[in-house]
């Protein structure tokens, strides 16, 4: 988000309830402003939704795809994968964590 080249543009004003205002500076970093950190939340939010776009848009291809090709994939198997993955990631963390203790 570097927008040294560009000018800068502001957002709407935002009215609050005073306990949300109190909630959001009570969390605040040491020296962090309130616009900081309104804005690196704007930032978040922004990502975390073109993520759940992609997502979206991955699983509708997925879909069209498996109905195109007649080639689907059973729940059992997903889960299957899945949990070897999961048990894989858990192995692989309890060797780092051996490792590096």
């Amino acid at each position: 988000m570097d927008g040294s080249a560009m000018k800068t543009k502001s957002l709407p004003p935002l009215r609050v309830t005073p306990e949300l205002r109190r909630d959001a500076e009570s969390v605040l970093g040491q020296g962090e402003t309130l616009s900081a950190f309104v804005l690196e939340s704007v930032a978040r939010n922004i990502e975390a939704r073109r993520a759940q776009q992609a997502f979206i848009e991955r699983g509708i291809a997925s879909g069209e795809r498996a109905r195109r090709t007649g080639k689907y994939v059973t729940a059992e198997t997903v889960l299957r994968k899945l949990s070897r993955r999961l048990e894989s990631a858990r192995s692989g963390k309890a060797l780092r964590s051996k490792a590096t203790g």
